[in-house]
């Protein structure tokens, strides 16, 4: 419930303010604020989805402070929220009477407090969603139209060349399918070009899938570099539908894929729902941006995990999804800044495949 208040409390300021609007945050619940301030990490699974949307939400505002108010200093505003509730419940339209008694803050953060503590727990959910500074000062005040002045922590999105399943457009989860000669090719030709200026890799960090391990090897075929391996980077799991194409599932199973395509959160017959990936993914994308602050990493992967990885980057809601479309052995960037927003440098980029 705190949490949903306080997503309501940040949507209505975006409402009245906008983007970039000066905001802050005093709440009686002091496990959203510790949370929110990234003194405390989110063990409970359940919450993660709400932070991370009132995270997106602080990212497109200022938070100058996350202040903790003791509940026996909010009696006024727990009144005054009872009476507006009680209101709304019977049709009327609340008024407020009278004013607040002063209260004092006992748990504060401010960006003036010496930049201690991330919006949210680097190690739990990560500088992508989070701000080093508690006060999200940004050079850019989260349009994202322009990077700050910062290094970058920059990671490359590679997905992996072309499989025979991919030739026949067939549904490819965790089947372990591997690349044809044309996939090869597709690699190597990436490979060639990451080798060369302005790339200047740093890391390589694969799926554990065997046409991305395939790609990844290319790469550091000629980079000399190693190939990590991340479990968390491994395509959606179909279940049921893989190795069958769209044709095939719409017949067999029409209800199950209309409700797929209908929302993030419905998952194929004993498989993997997006939203249940997007959690996974993301927490890989948080811990190389945490691991590899200031370097350049090659992530191989999947068509899945890469749009997820975009997506979080440009705060899209998860129905960006359906709408992007990533072709076999392209290259994305984003550029994560610690002091500023995420920034998609580039998007499906195969022009080292003509």
């Amino acid at each position: 419930a705190e949490y949903r208040g306080l997503i309501a409390g940040l949507t209505a300021v975006l409402g009245l303010g906008g983007e970039g609007t000066e905001v802050a945050v005093r709440m009686d619940s002091k496990l959203v604020v510790e949370q929110m301030a990234g003194r405390w990490k989110i063990k409970n699974e359940g919450l993660r989805p709400l932070a991370l949307e009132a995270a997106a939400l602080a990212r497109r505002l200022r938070v100058t402070e996350w202040t903790w108010i003791p509940r026996e200093h909010n009696k006024h505003a727990d009144r005054l929220a009872n009476e507006a509730m009680d209101a709304a419940a019977q049709g009327l339209t609340w008024k407020a009477t009278g004013t607040p008694a002063s209260a004092p803050a006992s748990g504060t953060s401010r960006g003036a407090a010496g930049g201690q503590t991330d919006l949210l727990d680097a190690g739990e959910l990560s500088a992508p969603t989070a701000s080093v500074a508690a006060g999200q000062q940004r050079a850019v005040k989260g349009t994202g139209w322009a990077p700050p002045t910062r290094v970058a922590t920059s990671l490359l999105l590679l997905r992996h060349g072309e499989t025979p399943l991919s030739i026949e457009r067939r549904f490819s989860g965790l089947g372990d399918a591997e690349l044809t000669p044309n996939g090869l090719a597709q690699a190597a030709a990436a490979a060639e070009r990451l080798s060369r200026e302005p790339y200047r890799l740093d890391v390589i960090v694969s799926s554990p899938l065997r046409r991305a391990r395939q790609t990844a090897e290319a790469v550091a075929a000629r980079t000399g570099l190693e190939v990590e391996v991340d479990e968390d980077l491994r395509e959606a799991d179909f279940g049921d539908w893989e190795g069958h194409t769209f044709t095939e599932v719409q017949r067999q199973w029409p209800a199950e894929l209309a409700a797929w395509l209908a929302g993030p959160d419905a998952a194929p017959p004993g498989g993997e729902s997006f939203a249940t990936a997007a959690r996974r993914v993301q927490a890989a994308g948080e811990r190389l941006v945490e691991r590899y602050a200031g370097k350049t990493v090659l992530a191989v992967s999947h068509v899945t995990p890469i749009k997820m990885l975009l997506r979080d980057a440009l705060t899209a809601p998860l129905g960006a999804l359906y709408r992007m479309h990533l072709d076999l052995a392209c290259l994305s960037l984003i550029e994560y800044y610690a002091d500023g927003p995420a920034v998609v440098k580039s998007f499906n980029d195969i022009s080292h495949l003509r």
